[in-house]
């Protein structure tokens, strides 16, 4: 039996998204039957025309133009991608002002012709939403993982 979210994780499925909803942000049970319950949401792996929507219908923003926004700040999210660490957080921030609202990821296939990490192998890119309003970038090689 396929574990489509370890395969993902490890880099093995370039052809979908992964997105987490925390279950603070959402509470529509449908999307349980497409996903993963995780201790404070849903993670789903899903091919990525259909991700990108389910993302559309969860979030009522474009998962493109959100990962656009997004990359231009880094932050940490976690690598099974159920949360994440805010750069707005301060060390004495009150946690739940700065927990990921939900997390689109997507896996990037090795490409020696780039370098860096891309040529160590396959790479996770990561794009968090905080619910303090920031939003948020996170990328690693899969196999560091």
């Amino acid at each position: 039996m396929s574990n489509p979210r370890a395969e993902f994780l490890a880099g093995e499925r370039p052809d979908d998204v992964a997105l987490f909803l925390a279950d603070s942000y959402v509470s529509d049970e449908r999307f349980e039957k497409f996903g993963d319950a995780v201790e404070n949401g849903i993670v789903m792996i899903v091919d990525g025309e259909s991700g990108r929507n389910a993302f559309k219908a969860a979030t009522d923003t474009d998962a493109m133009g959100f990962a656009k926004t997004a990359m231009q700040q880094e932050g940490e999210i976690t690598d099974d991608l159920t949360g994440g660490n805010c750069p707005d957080a301060g060390d004495e921030a009150d946690s739940e002002e700065h927990e990921p609202q939900y997390i689109f990821a997507f896996a990037e296939e090795q490409n020696e012709d780039v370098g860096g990490i891309y040529a160590e192998g396959a790479v996770v890119h990561a794009y968090a939403q905080c619910t303090c309003g920031t939003s948020y970038s996170d990328r690693w090689n899969a196999t560091d993982a």
